[in-house]
């Protein structure tokens, strides 16, 4: 009985792995994030959450801290230490950068290529046939690979320039240094995209590995013909000249 390879084995494993992670970072909004602290005083304020100075007649506001995350396709914008939390379609500049959608598309082309090459790589291994499919495991495996290339690719372009997508600056009706500073980061979803494109990688890379056809032995008592799986588990019965070899093409 022909067992499939460990490089095939590690490459089936793998590879559907980094597409769930790859898929994870693509619809989750945490790409980046950032805080801003919002702090008004005065009689119109609508954002007060603390009234300090009694019989001084001078009132201080606690700030108020926003969390804005943006991913791929949603953004979000929450309270903190609250439960108020609102997400709607990105839109705006940050929808047209085209580095934004250079991203999605990068990303898009990538899921496809690994689940295609996934299911290329099932079939390769092991579906219906005793002996691996090297050819159409191979082939599969180069599709996860080029999937990992291209996600990341778009993980690059995006952290690269996480911090100006869509970065517009201020019309003429408002004051630059007014508005609340907002410092941005790598998020989550980031560092789900990488784990999943490296482990892409790496069993697309595996896969490719097994294409190499193995070397088969041969019989002790018939050096000219390929072992059978008879002789190569019963060693003792080559010993015996009479003995039966069929020839088996690996």
């Amino acid at each position: 009985m022909m067992h499939t390879p460990a490089s095939m084995v590690m490459g089936i494993v793998f590879s559907p792995l980094g597409l769930v992670l790859v898929f994870t970072a693509a619809i989750t909004p945490q790409w980046r994030e950032g805080q801003a602290r919002l702090g008004m005083t005065g009689p119109g304020s609508l954002l007060r959450t603390g009234v300090k100075g009694q019989g001084t007649g001078v009132k201080s506001v606690e700030a108020l801290l926003l969390r804005r995350s943006d991913g791929l396709w949603e953004s979000c914008l929450q309270v903190e230490h609250s439960e108020l939390k609102q997400c709607w379609p990105v839109a705006g500049p940050y929808q047209r950068d085209p580095r934004v959608r250079l991203v999605q598309g990068l990303i898009l082309t990538s899921l496809f290529l690994c689940g295609t090459g996934i299911v290329l790589a099932c079939i390769g291994v092991r579906c219906w046939t005793d002996l691996p499919l090297r050819g159409i495991a191979a082939t599969g495996g180069l599709l996860v690979v080029m999937a990992g290339l291209l996600s990341l690719t778009a993980l690059g372009v995006y952290t690269h320039n996480l911090g100006r997508l869509g970065l517009t600056a201020p019309g003429p009706g408002l004051n630059h240094h007014r508005l609340p500073h907002l410092s941005l980061r790598p998020a989550g979803s980031l560092y789900f995209g990488w784990l999943g494109s490296c482990l892409q990688v790496l069993g697309g890379s595996a896969l490719l590995f097994g294409f190499k056809q193995p070397r088969c032995p041969t019989c002790p008592s018939c050096p000219e013909v390929p072992v059978c799986p008879a002789c190569r588990s019963f060693p003792d019965i080559t010993n015996k000249g009479d003995t039966d070899v069929y020839e088996v093409t690996c």
